[in-house]
């Protein structure tokens, strides 16, 4: 929004003119300092996606019952992003507009992942049996933690992405850095957190973790966790300690501007809106083309939705032909190949990483961004669509053996598991460029 022309703004743009950005731009230094932070969420993503469906299931909770719970994500993200991005904009606390909440989301995520990691063991300290199989109890303790946590992450990523806008400045150049480490520093947190989650004797680091109520697989868990609460706490503290925000205020911020005192002026005119009719006031002043690029956006994250929640689980049932209820030896071949898939997500995060960092030579070389975002979606159409094959060649080619006259299948062939990995290294691609998806706009 052009600030030399107020007369143009209609009364509902004056009222919600954001607060302006520091006008100096903070070193590339700090803003790493700030980018780094995604790798201490997407550590804790990177567990949530590939081990917490199977875990669930081992708690009780049916397969088909499992994505209800993930409703937290898309839940929280639309309507915590915005409330949040909305009262930070206005903070004027005296550590400034993001930091705060970026501290209370960093410490609600370190509570949330304490509940999730011993939800088995405060389920059978509150009453549930280890002989059955549901242990509703847990599940409680579970689903509160995991609900805490996506509202957690979330508050935690607007704020900091917020931060990197305002301590970038007007340089479009630095706030076009900002976003590229931001995105590659989520492929580093996901590289960590995929690599903790393939390694399956990460529990012996922490032996205290294996309890009665908790075996190897839940230890293996809670141990992949105290890992991300300490990288995400570190990282916080580095950079909340080495960024300071001036705190904001609405009258210094109009004593040292005089076209703000003008809009101001104005927007004190103007009939008081409330929130929940600002965002539907905003997007009534979209225009098509905006339309388009959210309902291509839309769909494209309704694409990638079950991809994230059951990759590992596919992996597990479809590709190694496991499952999470059943004998020991059906379940060892299930996590098998949920620790496969853990492995895939991380081949996929390395080539997200480095496509984040080239994105932008990508970009020239295609012909723009926007032929860039239009490609990957094809991409990701293409990917997805590739595992019904793999699931078909893997039933297709599969063996099986009797073991104490039970029927076990044997894992699949050196060429239907690297066929499987090989797309999820693939879908790093889309996915980085879906990451940066602000660049398409800029």
């Amino acid at each position: 929004m052009e600030s030399g022309e107020p007369s143009k703004k209609s009364s509902f743009q004056l009222q919600n003119q954001p607060p302006s950005s520091p006008s100096h731009p903070f070193s590339i230094k700090k803003i790493i300092f700030v980018a780094s932070i995604a790798a201490g969420i997407q550590f804790g993503w990177a567990l949530q996606l590939s081990l917490l469906t199977p875990y669930v299931q081992l708690l009780g909770i049916p397969h088909k019952w499992a994505s209800l719970i993930w409703l937290c994500g898309p839940i929280s993200g639309m309507l915590v992003q915005p409330i949040l991005g909305y009262h930070s904009d206005r903070c004027t606390s005296r550590f400034g507009r993001r930091r705060p909440f970026i501290a209370a989301g960093a410490a609600l995520v370190a509570t949330a992942v304490v509940l999730i990691g011993f939800a088995a063991d405060l389920g059978h300290l509150f009453g549930d049996s280890l002989s059955t199989q549901t242990k509703s109890r847990a599940i409680v303790v579970f689903v509160i933690g995991f609900w805490i946590l996506d509202v957690a992450n979330n508050m935690l990523q607007g704020p900091c992405r917020a931060l990197l806008a305002d301590i970038s400045g007007d340089d479009q150049k630095k706030t076009q850095s900002a976003n590229a480490f931001f995105s590659f520093f989520m492929a580093v947190g996901n590289v960590l957190g995929f690599a903790a989650g393939s390694y399956t004797h990460l529990h012996k680091i922490f032996p205290f973790t294996t309890t009665k109520a908790c075996d190897v697989y839940c230890a293996n868990l809670k141990s992949c966790f105290f890992f991300s609460i300490l990288l995400l706490l570190t990282l916080t503290s580095i950079a909340l300690s080495c960024v300071h925000e001036k705190p904001w205020s609405p009258e210094h911020e109009n004593a040292g501007n005089a076209g703000r005192r003008e809009i101001e002026g104005a927007a004190a005119e103007a009939t008081t809106v409330r929130f929940s009719g600002e965002i539907f006031g905003a997007l009534k002043e979209l225009k098509r083309p905006m339309w388009i690029l959210l309902a291509v956006t839309c769909l494209n994250w309704i694409a990638w939705f079950p991809f994230l929640l059951f990759d590992t689980d596919w992996m597990g049932r479809e590709v190694y032909g496991g499952d999470s209820v059943g004998n020991d030896l059906v379940l060892k071949l299930y996590n098998s190949g949920v620790h496969a898939g853990a492995l895939g997500l991380m081949l996929n995060s390395v080539l997200l990483g480095f496509t984040s960092l080239g994105v932008e030579l990508l970009a020239r070389g295609v012909g723009g961004v926007n032929k860039l975002w239009g490609m990957v979606n094809f991409l990701l159409a293409f990917c997805l669509g590739m595992t019904f094959l793999v699931t078909k060649f893997a039933e297709s080619s599969r063996r099986f053996i009797t073991v104490d006259g039970v029927i076990v299948p044997l894992p699949p062939p050196a060429g239907v598991k690297a066929g499987a990995l090989s797309l999820f290294a693939a879908l790093g691609i889309p996915l980085a460029v879906s990451s940066i998806s602000s660049l398409v706009t800029s």
